[in-house]
């Protein structure tokens, strides 16, 4: 019973939170029904469980990561650690890597790749994601790397290289910088960086 409870307000807070960043959202039913992105996060949670449960259960736990690719686009790996109200919008075309960790509120849209730089095994290959991230859409952020709390990273950007809390990356390779003013009007950030944009 206790993991149910869990479940359901998990749920709720994924649904909420997906309600705040989608402005084409109609209500919780239609993302419920409609989301592939919040479908792939909730199947990520079930076989992540799986995954953690030990070697007996990881076949099963890639398996339905599989078929949870197949139906929706995204490819989360169930050894990835995500945390609370994580929402991808749009949602084909993400990848999640084995060891990647991602914070609480963090958004991502299509097309975004949490990936590796090595073939070593056992070793952490792909990024660190702290709290608040958001990362446009067909951005690639590589490597066993550090993305503090509160960045954006641009559209079609390539970041290679940890990038502080509260900082915007954009380009290829991405190019850091700070906002002017603290909390900036995205708006008026429009001008100065298009790239944070999808």
């Amino acid at each position: 019973m206790p993991f149910l409870r869990q479940a359901r307000a998990a749920v709720r807070a994924d649904l909420d939170a997906a309600m705040r960043r989608d402005p084409a959202a109609h209500s919780r039913t239609d993302l419920a029904l409609n989301s592939p992105g919040l479908h792939a996060i909730w199947s990520y949670r079930l076989a992540h469980r799986m995954w953690e449960r030990g070697p007996r259960w990881k076949p099963a736990a890639r398996l339905l990561s599989t078929v949870t690719r197949a139906a929706t686009g995204v490819e989360i790996h169930p050894g990835a650690r995500i945390g609370q109200r994580f929402f991808i919008d749009h949602g084909m075309g993400v990848v999640i890597g084995a060891t990647a960790v991602v914070g609480d509120d963090v958004m991502l849209y299509h097309g975004v790749t949490l990936g590796g730089r090595s073939l070593q095994r056992g070793i952490k290959r792909h990024p660190t994601l702290g709290d608040r991230v958001t990362i446009g859409t067909g951005a690639r952020v590589l490597g066993d790397i550090e993305v503090g709390d509160d960045v954006q990273i641009g559209a079609n950007s390539v970041v290679v290289k940890d990038v502080p809390a509260g900082a915007v990356a954009t380009g290829v390779p991405a190019q850091v910088r700070f906002p002017h003013q603290p909390h900036e009007d995205p708006y008026d950030a429009l001008f100065a960086e298009p790239a944070i944009f999808i």
